[in-house]
């Protein structure tokens, strides 16, 4: 009895997977047949897939400028610094073993010491009070670390929660942190991304509706086709099938083109973006189209191209009936 329902239990699974072979094997030759026919006629899908690709090439360029801003402003002297001004009785030896102390520390990415000799020596030369200042006793100035944290720890919030656990430390005095421009600049970074969302929703909007019209444009081209499959027994899902791959076609040759757009746009940006940075000292660079943004944009790109093809195929084939 055993043997019969393990023997029973191998045909149902042979069965099953014999059943998902086909399946597969019909859905790669209509996604086969739906390229070879796009493949025929080649200016139209590469207009189609041209108009696709700019609309994506859009959002994906401003995206990528966004990051490469963000990236430029991290490398900025003094972006997010904190000063921490010394009490006047710590020795300068120990102001040098704290500040070594605070480099092992993960949020703090350079400490720059700046003695109480340095800073009487800058401030005469800054303020022209040389001659007041040899008038004074001893030296009023105290020591400060000059600290900046990592990217991390740059952004206003992370700032404030390290300014709050340095300023706590024994030795000093007061702990002083500007954040107004990271505020400020966080806000148009902010404005610019939801602009951006914004606009990608528009163009998404965009892409589902030109992919849309050119699978509705195709349906009335096979009119007739479509009418004899339906009189010879053919399913809504079976002739709904090429439309669909034609939609997903039609969205990743849009995404791979707009990916090369972007991709030339870097390239033609990069040399004249690492001559103008070289000039302010700065070995900034262009950050291009990674993995993951690539594989959003073409897996987006896909997807949108087979949902475009879904909705124009569910409203226009229901009206095609055989008469």
């Amino acid at each position: 009895m055993s043997r019969q329902r393990k023997r029973s239990s191998a045909q149902i699974s042979s069965r099953r997977r014999r059943g998902l072979n086909i399946w597969l094997l019909r859905h790669l030759q209509v996604a086969l047949a739906s390229l070879g026919r796009l493949t025929r006629a080649p200016l139209s899908t590469l207009m189609t897939s041209a108009v696709i690709s700019i609309a994506l090439a859009l959002p994906t360029g401003l995206h990528l400028l966004l990051n490469n801003v963000q990236e430029l402003s991290g490398n900025w002297e003094g972006a997010a610094s904190i000063s921490l001004f010394i009490k006047q009785e710590v020795t300068e030896k120990s102001v040098e073993q704290m500040a070594e102390k605070l480099r092992v520390d993960p949020a703090i990415a350079d400490i720059r010491l700046i003695t109480r000799k340095q800073a009487l020596d800058e401030f005469r030369q800054l303020s022209g009070f040389s001659g007041a200042l040899d008038a004074l006793n001893q030296n009023p100035l105290p020591a400060v670390l000059v600290i900046e944290p990592e990217a991390t720890h740059a952004t206003p919030e992370a700032a404030e929660v390290l300014l709050g656990r340095l300023k706590t430390m024994q030795k000093v005095d007061f702990a002083q942190l500007d954040l107004q421009w990271v505020r400020r600049f966080h806000a148009i970074t902010e404005i610019a991304r939801r602009g951006i969302i914004m606009l990608a929703s528009l163009l998404v909007l965009a892409v589902l509706l030109i992919v849309g019209n050119t699978i509705r444009l195709e349906i009335q081209s096979r009119h007739a086709e479509i009418e004899i499959t339906k009189l010879i027994g053919g399913t809504d899902a079976f002739i709904r099938r090429p439309f669909l791959y034609n939609g997903l076609w039609y969205g990743l040759f849009g995404g791979i083109i707009a990916w090369l757009m972007v991709t030339l746009s870097i390239g033609l940006l990069d040399n004249p973006v690492t001559q103008l940075a070289k000039l302010y000292n700065s070995g900034f660079n262009l950050t291009g189209v990674d993995f993951t943004t690539l594989l959003g944009l073409l897996g987006g790109s896909t997807l949108l191209g087979l949902f475009g093809s879904w909705i124009a195929v569910a409203r226009h084939l229901s009206d095609i009936e055989p008469s």
